[in-house]
This record gives C-alpha cells, sequence and structure tokens, in this order.
C-alpha cells in the first residue's frame, strides 16, 4: 500500500550517504524484461516512508509570462510583477513555470522525438555511450552500476554543454564521436536546444538578480560561459508503481533546472512537509532553483526537495537542462546580500568540487549543500 503524501519521518533523510561503490555485479534494468515479472528486483523497492502518495494534490506555482522581459520594449513595471513573483516563489519552494519563453514548440517536439528514438534502442546500443563510474555523463540505466538500494525506475542520457566560443559544439560532437556520424541529426537538436536553454536560463538569472536586489547582470555574467549538464529523462511503466519511485528525493546540487514534461504526471515537490505535484503544461518550462544558486543567494532562495513517481500505465519523458557555472569559477553570494545579520552560511567552493562530491561520495538528497559544506572543512580550496 502506498503511503500518506504527507511524510512523517525524515530520520533516515539526514543519514549521510558517503561510500557510494558497490563492489556486487550491477542489476541490468531492462524494463521489456523486468515487466514480464509479476515483482519488481528488491534493489527497486524503497522503504516504506518515501514510498509514492497515491494522490498528492497541486501545488500552486506562479506562471511567469517572459513576453514583455524577453522583447525589446520590456516595460519596468512588467519586469518588476516578473521579480516579484520569482522572489515570492524561491523564498517559499524555489519552483515557478515560465510561458512565452522564445523556445519554439518546433525544436521542444524535435527534442521530445529524438529522446524517444534514443531511449527505444536495443539496450546494447545505448550501452556504447554507458557512463562510466565518476562521471556524470553518459547512458545510465537506473544507476544500477552506482547503488545497490533504492534504484530509479528509469533511464537517462546525460551530456555536457559549454557556452565557450572555443568549443562551439560541444553537444553535437558528443554525439558523433560517442554514436557515429549518423547520429549528427540528433547531435545537433540537442546542440540547438542547449543554445536555447543557456540563453534562457541567462534572461532568468538577470531576473533572479533583480528579485535579490543586485544588478540585473550580476548572475547573468556569472553564468556566461557556463559549463552543463543537459539530461533526457525516461521512465518506463512500472508493474508496482507503489514500491518505487522514478527518482528519489534530492535537491539538485546545479544552479538552475529548467525542465519539459511530457503528458504525463510524474513531478512531486515536497512544501510544509507535504508532497505536491505539477502538473504538465506543454507552452512551459518548469523551473528550480539548485544547491549551488541557493549558496549564490547566502540560503534566501531555497532549493527544494522533490522527486518523480512512476504509474503502470504509461510511459514518461522530460527534458533537463542544468545550468553550472564554469568548474573553476568560486562560488560565493555577492557583498549585498551579506550584512551583520544575514553572514555566510556557506564556504568558497567551485563547481567542480560540488560535482565531484555528488558524482563520487554522496547521494544527492535534501542534506547535499550542507554535507558538503561539512567535507570541505577537509578540502579547503
Amino acid at each position: 500500500m502506498a503511503v500518506s503524501c504527507v511524510r512523517t519521518s525524515s530520520e533516515q533523510e539526514h543519514t549521510p550517504k558517503l561510500g557510494l561503490g558497490n563492489s556486487q555485479s550491477p542489476l541490468i534494468f531492462n524494463p521489456s524484461m523486468l515487466n514480464l515479472q509479476p515483482n519488481i528486483p528488491d534493489q527497486f523497492i524503497w522503504p516504506d516512508h518515501e514510498k509514492p502518495c497515491t494522490e498528492a494534490p497541486e501545488l500552486e506555482v506562479p506562471l511567469i509570462d517572459l513576453k514583455d522581459f524577453l522583447s525589446n520594449s520590456s516595460s519596468p513595471s512588467a519586469t518588476l510583477e516578473a521579480s516579484r513573483l520569482i522572489s515570492e516563489a524561491c523564498s517559499k519552494h524555489g519552483f515557478f513555470l515560465v510561458v512565452n519563453h522564445g523556445i519554439s514548440e518546433e525544436l521542444i517536439s524535435d527534442a521530445h522525438e529524438y529522446m524517444a528514438r534514443f531511449f527505444d534502442m536495443p539496450l546494447s546500443e545505448k550501452q556504447r555511450v554507458q557512463r562510466k563510474p565518476g562521471e556524470s555523463c553518459g547512458y545510465a540505466s537506473s544507476f544500477t552500476g552506482r547503488f545497490s538500494t533504492k534504484l530509479p525506475w528509469k533511464e537517462t542520457l546525460s551530456f555536457r554543454f559549454c557556452d565557450d566560443k572555443n568549443s562551439p559544439n560541444t553537444v553535437q560532437d558528443y554525439f558523433c564521436h560517442a554514436l557515429g556520424h549518423e547520429f549528427e541529426p540528433l547531435g545537433k537538436v540537442y546542440q540547438e536546444y542547449c543554445e536555447a536553454m543557456s540563453f534562457l536560463s541567462l534572461k532568468i538569472m538577470e531576473l533572479l538578480g533583480l528579485s535579490l536586489g543586485v544588478s540585473r547582470d550580476y548572475f547573468r555574467a556569472f553564468f556566461e560561459e557556463n559549463d552543463s549538464i543537459m539530461r533526457l529523462n525516461y521512465y518506463p511503466p512500472c508493474q508496482k508503481p507503489d514500491l518505487t519511485l522514478g527518482t528519489g528525493p534530492h535537491c539538485d546540487p546545479t544552479s538552475l533546472t529548467i525542465l519539459h514534461q511530457d503528458h504525463v504526471n510524474g513531478l512531486q515537490v515536497l512544501v510544509e512537509n507535504q508532497w505536491r505535484s505539477i502538473s504538465p503544461n506543454p507552452k512551459a518550462f518548469v523551473v528550480n532553483i539548485g544547491d549551488t544558486f541557493m549558496a549564490l543567494s547566502n540560503n534566501r532562495y531555497k532549493s527544494c526537495l522533490h522527486r518523480a513517481v512512476v504509474n503502470s500505465r504509461s510511459e514518461r519523458k522530460s527534458l533537463a537542462f542544468f545550468l553550472c557555472p564554469k568548474k573553476d569559477r568560486v562560488v560565493k553570494p555577492p557583498r549585498e546580500l551579506l550584512n551583520s545579520i544575514t553572514p555566510r552560511r556557506y564556504p568558497d567552493f567551485t563547481w567542480s568540487m560540488l560535482l565531484e562530491f555528488t558524482q563520487k561520495h554522496y547521494r544527492a538528497d535534501m542534506n547535499t549543500l550542507q554535507a558538503f559544506s561539512d567535507w570541505l572543512t577537509d578540502k579547503p580550496i
């Protein structure tokens, strides 16, 4: 039986998850085979206090219309209202929606179409770009090579995007080199998609700067030449969806996530100790704050716990762009956000250090940033 939507215990969630090695032979996650069995393997069964709830009420998130802001003639009142709505959302839970974002429907559709084609390939073909231990990019079938318990019911393909004039085609080159030149059309689509996401991210960073009372260009400049991650998520149907999760409860360690969902429900956010759903909206992107930006804002804006649930009827897919700074850029809040009442909350760090921590030492959860800060005391910059 699925548990209630209200979380009753958080004791286990505060337990550090260091030492992630898996000495046993990893389980092969092949949904077409696993779904022929009456039950799912024990490795996919989550503890009772983390099992999905049967019905999650809808989370009210602000809908930010970017049409005026993105135009050359944006009015001060429209910009002020957008920054006010973002400030309110990010102070509470860090999630909001953006519409009239300037990304073409055709590009979004193509990105979803090529994602479906990739995950429809035979497992052996997808494994040609298998994600290696300790790395953040490549194909992963439920992270079976990394974890041995609480496995997510999903497949992912992650790849790097660099907003760097010296590396203008990072994504396209990745697909051609890793899978062959027949995948060049796929690489071109995701190159264009990532460039559009990077542009949109920088515009959102302008609004975040205004909402925090720093200059409009401060965070935009910080994330120019960003070294980001794009991830394709595929959640197959599951015969026991009440026992497992598509993605476990976690806060994104990155700076900003821009997510596009298909038509199937699955995203849930923990707000006031209750799981709430954010329904798909084909014309909107879901945006949320990550741990790195929470540190940049000196804890004023929240990186909120969220997860993905699965169902027994329909597959679910989503496109996630994770904005990250250049790996050697030092993450620290602007002086406008520091005073005697609100001193520094987190030590200086670089994105490369936090990335290493989450890939080699810690399984991302609601305490990642604090655990990372503690870890830094033994590994200073």
